[in-house]
This record gives structure tokens, C-alpha cells and sequence, in this order.
């Protein structure tokens, strides 16, 4: 992840980071930023089914973060908490896919485009084989100039670039509500 976008979400959660640097020894970038662990709810693939059962859960929709970086996927997780009943994460483009054919109840996928084993242009075409109707948002920290074109064509429905601000994803997330 870049420094500018590490940056932006450390501050963007309300966190600090600076730098030390020895000449002939090289620099260390440090962070902090607050987290309370108990607050981020996080389902795993194995919890799925009994966490679907539940019936005291108030939210609604089931996420699937797709996303290598897992600061980046703790972000996310915590921008969506008002949004979602389960949040699903997967590492790759291979584990995005499977997760998708095994719950065809997935309502929003953020699908990281740089990850590793598939792509998430691979990953969302694969996707979209079998399931039409999900809604895939496109995310990435290289937000050059036909990305978007390239996310559409793939068969997203929507993109936002890194980092990430709260309201934009707000925006997004509640126009296909």
C-alpha cells in the first residue's frame, strides 16, 4: 500500500503516523491509530451459516470484502457497520469467487482490483456467470485514467478509488439500496 494512502486512512480513522529515519541505516515508518476490537464484527466463512440463523442481528445485507490488504479490509469492515448483518472477506480473486457461488445471498461485494491468484476484472467476470444481480463496486488504489471503463466492462456496477472516504461509499453503496 502506498504512503499516501496509508496516510489518508490512518487519519481517516483518527490515527497518527510519522517517520524516523538514520542516515546509513535506512527509515521506519511508524502508525497508531485507536481500535477497539470488540467492535468490529467480523465473520469468518465458517460462521456463515450459523450467524444467518440469527434472528436478533437488526442489520440487514450480507458484504463481501474482497481485499489482499487487511488494514484496508479492516477499514472497510468498519465503514460498512451500520450497513451489513455478515460481512464476508476474501483474500483473493479465487477466494472472492467462492465465496460468491457459496452464498448466492450476497447482496454488495467491494472488490479490490490488484490482488493476488485472480484479479478483481478476473474475479468479477467470473462472478458474473453465475450471479447477475449482485452488486460489485470496484475499489483500487491505481486510479488511472480508464479504470472506471475497465471496471464497468468487467461487469462492475460501480468504482470508487482509494483511499476511501466514508461518505463517497455511503453514496454508492445507498444508490443501489
Amino acid at each position: 500500500m502506498g504512503l499516501s494512502i496509508s496516510k489518508a486512512y490512518v487519519e481517516m480513522l483518527g490515527g497518527k503516523i510519522w517517520v524516523e529515519s538514520k542516515k546509513g541505516e535506512g527509515t521506519v515508518f511508524y502508525f497508531t491509530i485507536p481500535c477497539d476490537k470488540t467492535k468490529i464484527d467480523i465473520t469468518t466463512n465458517d460462521e456463515v451459516e450459523s450467524a444467518t440463523k440469527s434472528e436478533h442481528n437488526v442489520k440487514k445485507l450480507k458484504f463481501l470484502i474482497a481485499d489482499d490488504e487487511e488494514f484496508a479490509d479492516l477499514y472497510l469492515t468498519e465503514l460498512l457497520k451500520d450497513y451489513y448483518k455478515i460481512v464476508l472477506h476474501a483474500k483473493n480473486g479465487v477466494e472472492a469467487v467462492d465465496m460468491c457461488r457459496n452464498n448466492p445471498d450476497i447482496k454488495i461485494i467491494l472488490m479490490d482490483i490488484k490482488m493476488p491468484e485472480m484479479s478483481g476484472y478476473e474475479a468479477t467476470r467470473k462472478i458474473r456467470e453465475f450471479n447477475k444481480k449482485v452488486i460489485i463496486i470496484a475499489q483500487t488504489a491505481y486510479a488511472l485514467a480508464g479504470d472506471r471503463e475497465k471496471a464497468i466492462n468487467a461487469g462492475c456496477d460501480d468504482y470508487i478509488s482509494k483511499p476511501i472516504e466514508k461518505d463517497k461509499l455511503k453514496r454508492i453503496i445507498e444508490k443501489y439500496l
